[in-house]
C-alpha cells in the first residue's frame, strides 16, 4: 500500500489527509457536542439530529443570497450573521418539539428514538418541499477562499481553517456555559440526581427544554460551518448522524471531553484510511476499531459517575 509512495510523497499525504480529518474532526465535535448535551442529560436518543444540522446550513444559503441580493456591500461579513441566525433557528425548533413531543415521551428510549426518527423524515421532506430535491452550495467570500501554503507540496483551505477556529471557539462557549454558569450547574445536578435536584428548587422540565433547544442550536452552527466543505441537500444530514451518534457513544455520553477526543480518533482515521482504502472500507476498519475498544471498555473513553 506504501511502497508506490517516497517518504517525502508520504509526509505530505499524510499531512494533508490529517489536515482533512482536522476539518471532518471540526464538523463532528460540532454536531457531536449537540448531540451529547442533548443525550448525556436528556438520556433521548435524537435520530432527526442531522435535519437540524441541515436547517442550519439552509439558513445560511438563504442569508448568502439575501446578503448577495440586497446587501452586496456587507457581503463579506454575511456568515458571521448567517451563524447566529442558523442557532436561532434550530435552536427554536428544537424547543418547539421538546414541548409539542419530547416531553411526553421522557424516560421511553424506543418511542423517543422512532417519534425523532419520523420527525426527521417529515423534515426532509419539507426542506424537499421548500429547496428542492437538488443540492444547493453556499457562496463564500473572498476572504475565506484559496489556501495557505506550508511547504511546497502542503496547502492547507482557508475556510478549513476558519471552521476549526469556530469548533475551538464554540466548544470554549459550550465549557463556560456547562462548567461555569449557574445554568451549568442546574444542568449537572440534573444529570446527576434529577430526584433531588427538582426537590431543591430546580425546575427539571424547563432545564429539559432548554437543553435541547441549545443542542439543536449547536447543530444549527454545525449545518452553517457544513456548507463550506459541502453542498445541502434535504437528506445531507443523515449521512453524518450515524458516525455523530458513534462519536458519542465512543467518547462518553456525558463527557464533552470525552466527546472531542473521540471525534478527533474517529475523523483522523477515517481520513487517512479512506486515501489508501475505499471509503466504505476506511469506515469498516474504523467502526471495527471502535466496537473493539468498547468490548474492553463500554462506557467510553471518559465517563461520569451517574447517582440514581
Amino acid at each position: 500500500m506504501f511502497d508506490e509512495y517516497t517518504m517525502s510523497e508520504l509526509t505530505s499525504i499524510l499531512a494533508m489527509q490529517g489536515f482533512a480529518g482536522l476539518i471532518l474532526f471540526s464538523v463532528l465535535v460540532l454536531m457531536a457536542l449537540g448531540l451529547a448535551i442533548i443525550f448525556g442529560q436528556m438520556g433521548v436518543i435524537n435520530m432527526a439530529h442531522g435535519e437540524f444540522m441541515i436547517l442550519g446550513a439552509y439558513v445560511t444559503y438563504l442569508t448568502a443570497k439575501l446578503f448577495e441580493t440586497y446587501l452586496p456591500s456587507l457581503f463579506d461579513g454575511y456568515f458571521f450573521v448567517a451563524m447566529g441566525l442558523a442557532f436561532l433557528a434550530s435552536f427554536a425548533l428544537g424547543v418547539l418539539v421538546e414541548w409539542c413531543m419530547i416531553r411526553f415521551l421522557f424516560k421511553r428510549p424506543l418511542d423517543t428514538l422512532l417519534a425523532t426518527w419520523g420527525l426527521s423524515l417529515i423534515l426532509q421532506q419539507l426542506y424537499r418541499t421548500i429547496f428542492g430535491a437538488r443540492e444547493v452550495g453556499v457562496t463564500l467570500p473572498d476572504w475565506m477562499m484559496g489556501s495557505y501554503p506550508l511547504s511546497e507540496t502542503i496547502e492547507v483551505p482557508i475556510n478549513g481553517i476558519f471552521v476549526m477556529v469556530l469548533t475551538l471557539f464554540i466548544s470554549l462557549c459550550v465549557y463556560l456555559l456547562m462548567f461555569r454558569s449557574r445554568w451549568g450547574k442546574q444542568v449537572r445536578a440534573v444529570v446527576l440526581n434529577r430526584p433531588m435536584a427538582g426537590a431543591v428548587g430546580i425546575n427539571t422540565e424547563k432545564i429539559d427544554r432548554y437543553t435541547f433547544g441549545i443542542g439543536c442550536g449547536v447543530a444549527g452552527v454545525a449545518g452553517s460551518a457544513f456548507t463550506m466543505i459541502g453542498s445541502t441537500g434535504p437528506t445531507s444530514g443523515q449521512l453524518y448522524i450515524v458516525d455523530t451518534f458513534l462519536v458519542v457513544v465512543f467518547g462518553g455520553a456525558q463527557s464533552l471531553l470525552g466527546t472531542i477526543a473521540s471525534a478527533f480518533t474517529i475523523s483522523q482515521s477515517q481520513s487517512t484510511l479512506e486515501f489508501f482504502l475505499s471509503g466504505s472500507m476506511a469506515k469498516v476498519i474504523t467502526l471495527l476499531l471502535v466496537v473493539g475498544i468498547l468490548m474492553l471498555r463500554p462506557q467510553g473513553l471518559f465517563a461520569l459517575k451517574i447517582r440514581h
